[in-house]
């Protein structure tokens, strides 16, 4: 049997400290441990953010990484927004890129992908400073062959619609930052255990989101609907470049808002189709829409 995604890592991985003024020289450490101070900010405040994205072996041999530089802009601007010392995107670049060349033996052939996962966070030891951002930070960069997110592969995931509660606080979803994941843990798993969901759609209001680990695309003929990007939800890569790619082959892309009662509607219709995107789901098949005890496929 496979291991889980993400559940194995390479045996070492690139680092680099921030000590209030400069950045320490990145080298290469081992990935089985980190040495934090009990009372560092991101044990107590969730001063953390980080990205995913994918390296991937070619036909030819080659290894190449999936649109770093969209990953590296987000990365900077969840930082700026958790308040965390601005880091050097270059840097982060050739952290990432000597990461990967590091272990391009061990990408997986297609479909697998090596995942790549930087991550900064606040260490600063102060208990006291709840509303003060972290003066320190560390920033590393680690990887994981992989293979498929859902457990299931390709089989069509069921998806309970929360009209409800939503996944994270408005004004923090554009930030990839472990709170807002810790946030959605509780509804996906009262989904699982209830209606056995595989995600949970939040639809705070009616308004269509996301899931909790993942962006929503409606495909209605030759129509992909989506909700257009604010504060609210992570602005996925992958969803990005699903979207150009749809545009190119000449569908009608829609950035809009979409209520719950449309998306029922439209999705009882023959040949509309729904799908969760982003770089660990890819492009993931939606084959049932459960709510208010219904189940809609």
């Amino acid at each position: 049997m496979a291991a889980a995604f993400g559940t194995v890592f390479m045996p070492e991985m690139a680092i680099t400290w921030f000590d209030g003024s400069n950045w320490s020289v990145p080298e290469m450490v081992s990935s089985d441990s980190i040495s934090l101070h009990p009372g560092a900010h991101v044990l107590h405040y969730s001063s953390t953010c980080f990205e995913g994205l994918k390296a991937f072996r070619h036909a030819d041999g080659s290894v190449n990484i999936f649109r770093m530089d969209r990953n590296i802009a987000r990365l900077s601007q969840s930082s700026r927004l958790l308040g965390l010392p601005a880091l050097d995107d270059a840097s982060v670049a050739r952290m990432i890129k000597d990461t990967v060349a590091r272990f391009a033996d061990e990408v997986p052939a297609p479909p697998g992908s090596l995942y790549i996962r930087p991550t900064h966070f606040g260490t600063e030891p102060a208990i006291g400073k709840a509303a003060v951002p972290s003066v320190t930070s560390c920033f590393y960069v680690l990887v994981s062959p992989v293979g498929d997110y859902f457990a299931g592969g390709d089989k069509a995931l069921r998806l309970l619609l929360e009209d409800q509660g939503m996944r994270c606080a408005p004004h923090m979803g554009m930030i990839k930052s472990g709170g807002n994941y810790a946030s959605a843990l509780q509804p996906i798993m009262r989904a699982r255990d209830s209606v056995q969901a595989d995600q949970v759609l939040f639809c705070p209001g009616g308004d269509v989101q996301e899931t909790g680990a993942a962006n929503f695309l409606l495909i209605d003929g030759n129509e992909i609907i989506t909700k257009a990007l604010d504060e609210s939800f992570l602005h996925g890569v992958t969803r990005e470049s699903i979207l150009t790619l749809a545009q190119d082959m000449g569908m009608q892309v829609s950035e809009r808002e979409i209520t719950v009662d449309e998306l029922l509607q439209r999705a009882a219709k023959p040949g509309c189709e729904a799908a969760l995107s982003g770089t660990a789901a890819v492009l993931a098949p939606v084959g049932t829409l459960i709510y208010q005890a219904r189940n809609m496929p």
